[in-house]
C-alpha cells in the first residue's frame, strides 16, 4: 500500500515519496484549457495547496511526475515549460501592513534571483509588475501566477479592524498588477477560504472566473464516493477490523462523519484531511474541526444570537452567501466559506439558482454544537456525553423533575457575571442541548397565533416547548404557569393535528403523531424549573 499523504502539500514530494494521490488531473486539464484567470474558494485543509502545487508541476513541464495519471498523454509537455510565480501567503507575516509588504518584497526578490533577474523598482506593486514582465522577456514564455491563501492576511486579523483594513489596501495594490500585466500572463489561479468583496481581484480583473460553485469543478478538491471506494479499498479492511464493524458498516460510518460537503447541491464530497486521518489512526474523531477551533465565529454567533444559521436549513441566493465585506461581517457567507455550512440542494427559480445550506456531516455538526454549548454554558467540551444521555432519557420518560435537575447541572458552570439577562440566551441554550441529544428540533416555529420556541418529535410524541425568563430568582412556578398557559391559549398544538410537519426536511419519514406533550421551561436568575403536561 502507498503511504497516506497526511500533511503533504507538495505534489513533487507526494510523487517521489510513494504517497497515495487521488488523480484530479482530468479536472485540472479542463481548468487550464478553458481560460486564463480563475479563483477557487474552499475551506481550510481541503487540498487547495496540493492543487496549487500540482498546477505548478504541470506548467513547469515536469512530465516525469505524472506517469500513470490521466493527464500524462493529454498535453504537449514541450510547450509547458513556463516560468511560475507561486505565492503562498501562509509563508508570509502579516501582523502589520509593513510586515506584509516586507514579506512580499523579499519573496519577489528571491523569485527573481532564481531566474537570474535583477529588479530595480522599490514599490511593491511596481516590483511585482517588473518581475512578471522580465520573466516573460527573459524566457520567451508567458508567466504563470499561482496564489495560495490569497486572503490569509485578512483572515488572520479579523479581530483587529485597523490592521485588517491596512492589509486589505496592500493586497488591493498588489493584485491590481495582475490586470495591468495581462499580456505577459499565460495562467493565473488564486485560492483561499473566503471571497472578500472590495479586494481588487473580483472588481479589477475583468476576465476572472470564480469556479467555486460551478458543477464541473465541484470535485477538484476532496474525495467523491467513487474515489474513496477506489483509492482507499486496501485501507478499509484494517479500519473495519480495528473498529469492530463490517466493511460496509465502516463505509457508512465514514460517510456520516466526513462526507456531505457540496458546492453544486448534487455531488457530495468527503473532507480529505479527516478521511486520511480516519484510515491512518483507525478510529473516528473530529480531526478537521479540532485543527482550528472557530473562536471568532462562535463569538459572532453568540453576539448576534444567530443559532438559526446552523440549527435549521437556510435558503438563499448565491449573492447572499458567496462573498462578504470583512468590515461588515455576515454570518451566513462566513459559515459557508469556512466549511460549517454547505450546499445541500440547488434549484432554479425562473433561471436564478437558489441554494439550501446546512451543516455537512456529523463531524462538523457535533463539534460546532459542542463548542457553542460550551460558549453558552461553560460545560466542558467532551464531558457532556453522560449528561446528554441522562437528559434524553428524562425527556423520553416525561421526567420533569429529573430534567430540571439536569438543566440545573448544565448551568452550574456558568459564572454568575456571565449570565445574560435575555430570554433568547436560554432559548438558544435549550435548542443546542436538544440538537446534541439527537432530536430533530425546530426553533421559533410560526403559527397563525404566535411563534413556538421549540418543537420536536420523540417517536410518536410531539413536544411543544415554551421558554420563560426573568432576572429575579423568585416565583418560578408562576413562570411555568405562564409558559404552559401560552401554549394552550395560542393553540400551538393545532398546527400538528393529523401529524402536520414542524417544517423539517426529514419529517415525512417520521411516525404519525399520537400524543402531544407540552413542556414549560423557566429560568429565574440561576434558578430553573420544568413542567410537563400531556394533551
Amino acid at each position: 500500500m502507498k503511504n497516506l499523504p497526511i500533511g503533504i502539500q507538495s505534489f513533487e514530494k507526494l510523487c517521489e515519496g510513494d504517497y497515495l494521490y487521488v488523480d484530479k488531473t482530468e479536472t485540472i486539464h479542463r481548468l487550464i484549457t478553458s481560460g486564463q484567470v480563475f479563483f477557487l474558494s474552499r475551506p481550510r485543509r481541503f487540498g487547495k495547496s496540493l492543487l496549487v502545487s500540482t498546477l505548478e508541476a504541470i506548467f513547469k513541464g515536469q512530465k516525469e511526475l505524472f506517469d500513470g495519471l490521466w493527464i500524462q498523454d493529454k498535453v504537449d509537455w514541450t510547450q509547458l515549460n513556463h516560468p511560475v510565480i507561486r505565492i503562498d501567503f501562509g509563508q508570509t507575516t502579516n501582523t502589520t501592513p509593513q510586515e506584509l509588504t516586507d514579506s512580499l518584497f523579499c519573496f519577489l526578490t528571491d523569485t527573481a534571483s532564481k531566474y537570474d533577474i535583477i529588479l530595480g523598482n522599490t514599490g511593491l506593486p511596481s516590483r511585482f509588475s517588473e518581475l512578471i514582465a522580465k520573466l516573460h522577456q527573459s524566457t520567451g514564455r508567458q508567466v504563470v501566477v499561482l496564489i495560495d491563501e490569497y486572503d490569509k492576511a485578512i483572515l488572520d486579523n479579523m479581530s483587529n479592524t485597523d490592521v485588517m483594513q491596512a492589509n486589505k489596501e496592500v493586497l488591493h495594490g498588489f493584485y491590481q498588477v495582475l490586470k495591468a500585466t495581462d499580456e505577459h500572463l499565460r495562467f493565473v489561479f488564486l485560492t483561499g477560504v473566503s471571497k472578500f468583496a472590495g479586494v481588487s481581484i473580483f472588481s479589477g480583473l475583468n476576465n476572472l472566473r470564480d469556479i467555486t460553485l460551478l458543477e464541473e469543478y465541484t470535485t477538484i478538491c476532496g474525495y467523491t464516493q467513487a474515489e474513496l471506494e477506489h483509492y482507499f479499498s486496501e485501507y478499509l479492511p484494517a479500519l473495519a477490523k480495528h473498529v469492530g464493524m463490517t466493511s460496509s458498516e465502516t463505509m457508512e460510518s465514514i460517510c456520516r462523519w466526513y462526507d456531505g460537503y457540496s458546492w453544486d447541491g448534487k455531488t457530495a464530497i468527503y473532507n480529505p484531511f479527516s478521511t486520511l486521518l480516519i484510515f491512518a489512526n483507525k478510529e473516528f474523531g473530529n480531526y478537521w474541526f479540532n485543527t482550528g477551533t472557530p473562536t471568532f465565529l462562535i463569538k459572532l454567533l453568540m453576539q448576534r444570537d444567530q443559532l438559526s444559521s446552523i440549527l435549521e436549513p437556510i435558503v438563499a441566493e448565491a449573492t447572499e452567501f458567496n462573498s462578504f465585506d470583512p468590515q461588515e461581517i455576515s454570518e451566513i457567507p462566513l459559515l459557508f466559506q469556512t466549511g460549517y455550512l454547505t450546499i445541500k440542494h440547488k434549484e432554479l427559480i425562473e433561471g436564478v439558482p437558489q441554494y439550501t445550506l446546512e451543516m455537512p456531516n456529523r463531524e462538523v455538526k457535533e463539534s460546532l454544537l459542542q463548542y457553542l454549548l460550551n460558549a453558552y454554558s461553560r460545560y466542558p467540551v467532551g464531558q457532556e456525553s453522560a449528561l446528554m444521555r441522562r437528559m434524553q432519557k428524562q425527556l423520553l420518560d416525561n421526567d420533569a423533575v429529573g430534567l430540571e435537575k439536569s438543566l440545573r447541572e448544565m448551568l452550574a458552570n456558568i459564572p454568575y457575571q456571565l449570565h445574560i439577562g435575555k430570554e433568547a440566551y436560554y432559548h438558544s441554550l435549550l435548542l443546542l442541548w436538544l440538537k446534541l441529544l439527537g432530536f430533530d428540533v425546530a426553533g421559533e416555529v410560526n403559527t397563525n397565533k404566535g411563534r413556538i420556541d421549540a418543537v420536536w418529535k420523540i417517536k410518536e410524541c410531539m413536544v411543544i416547548a415554551e421558554v420563560k425568563f426573568q432576572v429575579q430568582e423568585e416565583n418560578i412556578s408562576a413562570l411555568l404557569d405562564k409558559a404552559i398557559k401560552q401554549i394552550k391559549e395560542k393553540h400551538y398544538a393545532e398546527r400538528f393535528d393529523d401529524g402536520a410537519s414542524t417544517g423539517s426536511a426529514t419529517e415525512s419519514t417520521n411516525p404519525v403523531i399520537k400524543k402531544v406533550l407540552l413542556l414549560g421551561v423557566a429560568f429565574a436568575g440561576k434558578e430553573i424549573g420544568c413542567r410537563m403536561e400531556e394533551l
